[in-house]
């Protein structure tokens, strides 16, 4: 099991999409916001860097989320190699969990650089305490989306589980207000992202990063979507077992 968690790992570190969109994205973005907009504060008084610092990483979670789960899971379904899995000594939970794991593992370098980055160039500062509560929710926090990748690798065909992985990510990073503030799209556009499990998510972050720690709705919500969308990547892998 730890050695296909490796292999699985190594495999996903060696794809240049999964570096340039997932790595080198969000830290290009936050590098261009952070210099345009770094110094002002918002109505709590945290400042900008901060707030986007959150946002680029939430983005960065998300996409490597449903990056490192989504299409390679479908390509192994169509492939083979899932079948073959399936008849080794690894049981079926134990290849979930490996993907589940592996999936998060993929989530740190996103979150990683960009604080890194928020500390060098913008000089953003907090307590280790802070620092530790903000990564620990952020990670954490891309369960459901790891979840949504595996039941559209479970559902579709390589070739149509990354442009719809690539539409849900982009749509969820829109609606859930990480590369504009929902309120400017107005109260439509508001009330859509609350509902949606990327606004509750940089939530999570951005009420820790602002001192306030975990909102209790924002973990529900993000939770309540955990659930959801864990139960769907259970059916779904089922069924498309049962096919097989």
């Amino acid at each position: 099991m730890l050695y296909y968690a490796r292999t699985e790992t190594l495999r996903m570190l060696r794809n240049r999409r999964y570096l340039i969109f997932v790595v080198a994205f969000p830290v290009l973005l936050y590098l261009i916001n952070a210099n345009i907009y770094g110094e002002q504060t918002d109505a709590g008084g945290v400042s900008y860097a901060v707030i986007l610092m959150v946002s680029m990483a939430a983005y960065g979670g998300l996409a490597s989320s449903m990056m490192s789960s989504a299409v390679p899971w479908a390509t192994e379904r169509q492939s083979g190699w899932l079948r073959q899995l399936q008849i080794t000594p690894l049981p079926g939970w134990a290849i979930i969990v490996t993907k589940l794991a592996t999936a998060l593992l993929l989530v740190l370098p996103s979150l990683l650089l960009v604080s890194v980055v928020a500390i060098v160039q913008q000089g953003v500062s907090m307590p280790p305490a802070r620092w530790a509560g903000l990564l620990l929710a952020m990670w954490l926090g891309t369960i459901p989306f790891i979840a949504l990748g595996l039941a559209i690798g479970s559902a579709l065909s390589p070739d149509a589980a990354q442009p719809a992985a690539m539409i849900c990510m982009f749509a969820l990073a829109i609606a859930g207000g990480l590369w504009f503030p929902p309120e400017i799209f107005g109260t439509t556009m508001k009330a859509v992202a609350e509902v949606t499990p990327s606004y509750h998510y940089a939530a999570l972050g951005w009420s820790v990063a602002g001192g306030h720690g975990l909102g209790l709705a924002d973990v529900l919500v993000v939770a309540a979507w955990g659930v959801v969308l864990g139960l769907a990547a259970a059916f779904l892998y089922r069924r498309a077992t049962v096919r097989a």
